[in-house]
């Protein structure tokens, strides 16, 4: 192989292809296409650099018909050529192969570098404000929304959709009030037989019933209701508003001018306001009934005796608490429910998902203001 590059390199692989060097400069001839690609990205480099330049002129005056497999080669020659420390330019051609290299050039992609990995602290610090933007401030916003519009409603009845609120009231309480009652009467019954081991050895059978009474019109009640709430009624509500934003249902509610928290949340918490209260008082009830029933077997209190002592136990404040309660339980049911439901991103995969995360953090939420409302009250 002659290395000067002074001399003509004449080289004709096929019938359908010729190039040759010459005094720096590259002459491509005939067609370059996507069979001729294989020359152009594998030997061509090879021979430049055996020719020992710093540059390359890339002429296609002879060039007859190209195709976007051959543009792209071309592209490709010129970073392997630049890797290698050699400079290449792309010059002349006809005027039809100039508007096929500006069709298919790559020039205009922009061009992505390969990220750094970050650091542990630089990773801690990019979740924790992801955290507060996505998940604080947004459900901070969907809370400032619904809330607003929940009161707005209040005084414009024609705005809201006549017996959804019922519909709602429906779904999310009547149809929870069994399941609600047969976990309290469980609960309280193991509360109470758990309890009168330990009361018996002490002589102090009697204060079965202040234990009983206390942590279920206090705690219990309200704390099981909740959780059994935002299992059943959460991920209903959460499903519900997803399915509705993949099958793009909310931007057909948008279309027609109708706000979608007004359309579909407000309804939903103005029935879990409403529900709620007598959810927690038919889990108290019945809670205390298993305590009485627990009672009477191990410990022969009488039934009598249970409810005389039950009206000294009881107070105003144990029934202000349990409202309260009730009513920031379902704020968070249905806030957590809607906001998880509005951030679905994919299809089915992503209702359940979301449906999942809108459980668990709505159960999270729930015993967490538990025990803030606990150490308010108490």
């Amino acid at each position: 192989m002659d290395n000067s590059n002074s001399k003509e390199r004449y080289i004709a692989p096929e019938k359908d292809f010729i190039y040759r060097f010459q005094n720096n400069t590259l002459y491509l001839s005939k067609s370059l296409l996507l069979p001729q690609t294989i020359w152009l990205t594998k030997k061509i480099p090879r021979e430049i650099r055996s020719f020992k330049v710093k540059s390359v002129i890339l002429n296609l005056d002879e060039l007859q018909d190209i195709d976007s497999a051959g543009v792209m080669a071309l592209y490709h020659l010129k970073d392997k050529l630049k890797k290698a420390g050699i400079s290449a330019r792309i010059e002349g051609g006809s005027q039809s192969i100039l508007e096929k290299i500006e069709l298919f050039s790559p020039g205009h992609l922009p061009v992505y570098e390969i990220p750094i990995k970050a650091g542990f602290l630089e990773r801690t610090g990019d979740a924790v404000s992801r955290f507060f933007t996505d998940f604080v401030f947004g459900f901070i916003t969907l809370a400032a929304d619904v809330f607003y519009w929940s009161v707005a409603d209040l005084f414009r009845s024609r705005s809201r959709r006549a017996g959804e609120v019922s519909n709602q009231a429906v779904l999310i309480g009547v149809n929870a009030s069994l399941i609600v009652i047969f976990m309290s009467f469980v609960i309280g019954l193991v509360i109470a037989l758990q309890s009168s081991g330990q009361l018996r050895n002490f002589g102090a059978n009697i204060y079965i019933v202040d234990l009983t009474v206390i942590s279920m019109m206090s705690q219990m009640g309200p704390l099981i209701t909740a959780i059994l709430v935002a299992g059943r009624s959460g991920s209903s509500i959460a499903a519900e508003i997803a399915t509705m934003k993949v099958t793009a249902e909310l931007n057909a509610l948008k279309t027609m001018g109708l706000n979608p928290i007004r359309f579909v949340v407000v309804p939903k918490l103005y029935a879990c306001l409403l529900t709620m209260p007598f959810l927690i008082i038919l889990a108290n009830v019945f809670g205390i009934l298993g305590g009485g029933v627990a009672a009477y077997i191990y410990l022969d209190i009488t039934p009598e005796i249970f409810f005389n002592r039950m009206g000294t136990v009881m107070q105003n404040k144990d029934l202000i608490t349990a409202f309260v309660k009730s009513q920031v339980y379902a704020s968070l049911i249905v806030l957590t429910g809607s906001f998880f439901g509005f951030r679905v991103l994919r299809g089915a995969e992503g209702v359940g998902k979301v449906t999942t995360t809108a459980v668990v953090v709505a159960i999270s939420l729930v015993i967490l203001a538990d025990s803030i409302l606990g150490l308010l009250f108490y």
